[in-house]
């Protein structure tokens, strides 16, 4: 599970064994993790994150996108 990025707390990685979904990062803080559907950035599943920090996560993706985006395709070859 590479890392993508780290920011503040959070730590943003993708799993080598999904290659069949649609561009996404997984974002993990202590115990609490979520997933973020990219193009556009929209929460898939969230375990435990409240509202606002979601909101904040997402701002977050939302000003790195592209270069998520590319490193989701680079990792999974397509």
């Amino acid at each position: 599970m590479p890392t993508v990025l780290r920011s503040g707390p959070y730590r943003v990685y993708t799993w080598s064994h999904e290659p069949d979904e649609p561009p996404h990062m997984h974002v993990d803080r202590d115990d609490l993790s979520a997933k973020f559907w990219l193009r556009p950035v929209a929460l898939a599943t969230n375990y435990g994150f409240r509202g606002v920090e979601l909101r904040r996560i997402q701002r977050m993706l939302e000003e790195h996108e592209q270069a998520l985006v590319e490193a989701w395709h680079e990792y999974h070859g397509r």
